[in-house]
């Protein structure tokens, strides 16, 4: 098939290369390079980066509203565009223009999880599972009917992290498949009930809270691994917390109960994973050589 392919973060490399070893992929469309990094030079978005390494023709409008910049989509005579974490709104004349229309890639059981950051609103929830939803995109932000949906379970230890990329290799392999059988799936229309939507992460809301139950703060310091990082205050140092269990053990929110166990509203949490300023991500255990905690964060 011939197949337009819009996508931005590394959450959508796989697909792009699963894509492009079954499928001839006439065009990638991606956000625009960036300034990054202590220079400020701009950098291109991985999936610019992969899709030139492959040899790929690559696209980087501010907006797809321009006439001309509609018109080099309309002039590939695509058969269908496969979007995925693209961050760019597309006006219904683009989403009309392939000849079986647009599909999104979702990482979440749609309806739950509308939005920007569908992982890490799942774990920061304590769900028990998500997946990839298949979608027929539409006008609406995530509202299209569904052709595909896989599962997975999120397990108990389970960061934003690794399901990013267990979500990215399930995306890429339902892609091929719902291609392989675009004739015959059934779009499925979304039910108006269980709608959430997954604001984006904002920066403010990564300090822990010890003052709420022991499973809110474990799904809180889970979900926010690796970026933006949940943290406490240690003395005049900020630490984040990248990976944690249910701790044993009881006492007033934000007391240090045994090694990095740390007291909550309810129970208590084991940090296993944390990172000190200006150093890397080590093992609680090792992080504690170095740090002494006191006796309440």
């Amino acid at each position: 098939m011939r197949i337009i392919f819009m996508g931005t973060p590394e959450f959508s490399v796989p697909v792009l290369e699963a894509l492009h070893a079954r499928h001839e992929v006439v065009g990638v469309w991606s956000q625009p390079p960036r300034p990054a990094g202590r220079g400020k030079e701009l950098r291109r978005t991985p999936v610019h980066a992969r899709a030139e390494a492959l040899g790929l023709m690559v696209h980087t409008p501010g907006k797809l509203r321009a006439p001309e910049d509609q018109a080099e989509i309309a002039a590939l005579n695509a058969d269908v565009a496969v979007v995925v974490a693209y961050g760019l709104i597309l006006p219904q004349a683009v989403l009309d223009m392939p000849a079986h229309g647009c599909l999104n890639i979702h990482a979440s059981l749609l309806p739950r999880w509308r939005g920007a950051a569908p992982i890490h609103r799942a774990i920061m929830a304590g769900d028990a599972e998500t997946g990839i939803c298949i979608m027929q995109m539409e006008a609406g932000l995530d509202t299209g009917p569904v052709l595909l949906r896989r599962e997975t379970a999120i397990g108990a230890e389970d960061v934003t992290a690794e399901l990013h990329d267990r979500l990215s290799a399930m995306g890429a392999g339902a892609i091929i498949e719902a291609l392989d059988r675009l004739g015959s799936l059934t779009p499925v229309p979304q039910p108006e009930e269980g709608v959430t939507y997954a604001a984006k992460i904002d920066k403010a809301e990564a300090r822990v809270d010890w003052t709420r139950p022991c499973q809110e703060v474990d799904s809180h310091i889970r979900g926010l691994s690796p970026f933006p990082g949940a943290w406490t205050q240690v003395g005049g140092e900020r630490v984040k917390l990248l990976r944690s269990r249910i701790g044993t053990g009881a006492g007033a929110p934000g007391a240090v109960l045994d090694g990095f166990t740390i007291a909550c509203g309810q129970g208590a949490v084991t940090v296993t994973e944390a990172q000190r300023e200006g150093k890397k991500p080590m093992p609680a255990s090792e992080v504690l050589k170095g740090l002494a905690l006191p006796q309440h964060l």
